[in-house]
């Protein structure tokens, strides 16, 4: 078999359609994740985080419709391969963390800890101030609200939803007025 010369263009890996299991599905394997984590080293104190962490990029990865197994393959046994995949780059990943490779030397480590675990009282009310003021917009406002974190881009939005780009920017705007407005009301 001929090898392809040096920068040659090769073909994409995944040639079979996108699929989107329900995160449900995903969440399922959460044994199967454990295993995996356990299995590449990851201390017991971390090992909730790098889950969340793995379970949160196969939902990502599944929202951007990377997710594209073998249709003569087991759909259970495709998905449980794939996040499996996922568990061990992201186990990699952590293990190459400066912050798991180094100790942090200090001479009172206790009373560092005691700062860094007690949480903001501003931050807290701020949070719970944004979010009243979310749960009081209209559901459309909402809806385009959260499109931004999505990562397809607004066009690919506005397609989906079968509306105009300018009209999706339009909304947005809209939306993101409301919340400053709710926002500003509360703290009055």
């Amino acid at each position: 078999m001929k090898r392809p010369r040096k920068g040659a263009r090769r073909p994409p890996a995944a040639q079979h359609p996108p699929s989107f299991p329900a995160f449900e599905a995903i969440a399922a394997e959460r044994g199967l994740i454990l295993a995996t984590l356990i299995a590449c080293g990851v201390p017991r104190r971390d090992r909730a985080d790098v889950a969340q962490q793995v379970l949160l990029g196969a939902w990502l990865a599944v929202r951007r419709g990377m997710y594209r197994p073998d249709p003569a393959i087991d759909p259970r046994q495709a998905l449980c391969k794939w996040v499996h995949a996922i568990c061990w780059r992201t186990a990699s990943h952590y293990r190459e963390r400066a912050s798991v490779r180094h100790e942090v030397i200090h001479p009172e480590p206790l009373a560092l800890m005691r700062e860094l675990a007690r949480p903001s009282f501003e931050g807290q009310l701020e949070a719970r101030e944004v979010l009243e003021a979310l749960w009081q917009l209209k559901l459309w406002q909402l809806r385009i609200l959260l499109a931004v974190d999505d990562p397809e881009s607004l066009g690919a939005y506005a397609a989906r939803h079968g509306m105009n780009r300018n009209t999706a920017a339009s909304r947005l705007r809209i939306a993101r007025e409301a919340l400053a407005l709710k926002i500003r009301r509360w703290r009055r």
